[in-house]
């Protein structure tokens, strides 16, 4: 990639950062964000000889990010011998026609070389990322990536819908989003995972019994957790905060001995509620809401539950079946602006 050239000052930054955090043990590390299946083998190594250094304490889950075109047979072999206990491939679809628009420079085959490499290099579970509503992808373009994919039995599936953010490649192609199609989908992408063993866990993630992520579930319930590099972010003593995305920026000041936030908050009041809302009903077990949450997004619950979209389940609160399809209009209700609430208020 274009930022290569830092990645040696990248990779020390990363463990002088680790100093500058209070002394937390960490019992999960996850490796992405970013593509760190690109480094060279010697700076894989690199990197996970700084992590242990800055965290000795056994982790019971490593993950690492990596594409199938920036994967080989020595890179997955460092990766299964540093203990890397899941790795996550970026595939998106197994269908050829449709990869180059994503900006994908691999094949469906080139997954599955690496896919099966993985495995012989004994790496214990594999997660594959998929998308659907993609620009000309049909249902029967879905249904073919998910037989090509579940035919290779993952352990683990992560499942997203195509949003169209502001300023990215598709809202500048004019891309406009199909609810109907992605509806449909979504129900076809459900179905065929259940039927392969994979119980949909999160409203994006699908596992084999016993390879959930435990590092994402923390971040579900709102645990706290450590961010190093590049636009990380971090969520500890109730404050959360996030790095510069900038390298250079990045670099500068952490070599100058500071932590390089770009933000530093502490969620109060409703925000701090919200945020405990939208994250434990993503959850497809959902949580046990704290009676503040209750009490202060009362109104809210009463209209989303007359709506069919969530709903009690003894002290729990879940989505519905169809809260999962609608879930954004749920956590719309948890996020700024709080009209409901602030008029009530």
């Amino acid at each position: 990639s274009g930022q290569g050239k830092f990645a040696d000052r990248y990779l020390a930054a990363l463990e002088a950062e680790a100093a500058l955090h209070p002394a937390l043990t960490p019992a999960t590390l996850y490796v992405g964000g970013g593509t760190p299946s690109e480094l060279a083998v010697a700076q894989i190594r690199d990197l996970f000889t700084r992590l242990r250094r800055a965290y000795p304490a056994r982790l019971s889950e490593i993950t690492f990010e990596g594409n199938p075109e920036s994967l080989d047979g020595e890179k997955l072999g460092v990766l299964a011998h540093e203990g890397v206990t899941r790795l996550s491939i970026g595939l998106q679809t197994a269908d050829d026609a449709l990869l180059p628009a994503i900006g994908r420079r691999h094949t469906a085959a080139d997954f599955a070389a690496i896919f099966k490499a993985a495995r012989g290099a004994g790496i214990p579970a594999l997660s594959v990322d998929l998308m659907f509503g993609l620009p000309g992808q049909t249902l029967d373009s879905l249904r073919a990536t998910l037989d090509y994919v579940l035919a290779l039995g993952p352990e683990h599936i992560s499942l997203y819908g195509l949003q169209v953010e502001d300023r990215t490649l598709f809202a500048k192609r004019g891309v406009l989003e199909d609810s109907d199609l992605s509806r449909e989908m979504f129900e076809l992408s459900m179905r065929a995972l259940a039927a392969a063993g994979l119980e949909q866990y999160e409203i994006s993630n699908y596992a084999k019994t016993g390879h959930r992520s435990e590092h994402n579930i923390n971040y579900w319930r709102r645990g706290e957790y450590i961010g190093l590099g590049c636009s990380a972010a971090s969520f500890y003593g109730g404050r959360r905060q996030a790095n510069e995305e900038r390298i250079p920026a990045y670099l500068e000041g952490v070599e100058a001995g500071r932590r390089p936030l770009s933000e530093n908050e502490s969620p109060m009041g409703l925000d701090a509620l919200g945020e405990e809302a939208f994250l434990g009903l993503r959850l497809i077990e959902g949580f046990i809401p704290s009676e503040n949450l209750r009490t202060a997004f009362v109104e809210s619950w009463t209209t989303l539950n007359a709506r069919g979209l969530v709903r009690e389940d003894g002290p729990r609160w879940k989505l519905t079946a169809e809260g999962v399809f609608l879930a954004n209009d749920v956590f719309q209700e948890f996020v700024p602006p709080f009209q409901r609430q602030e008029a009530t208020a």
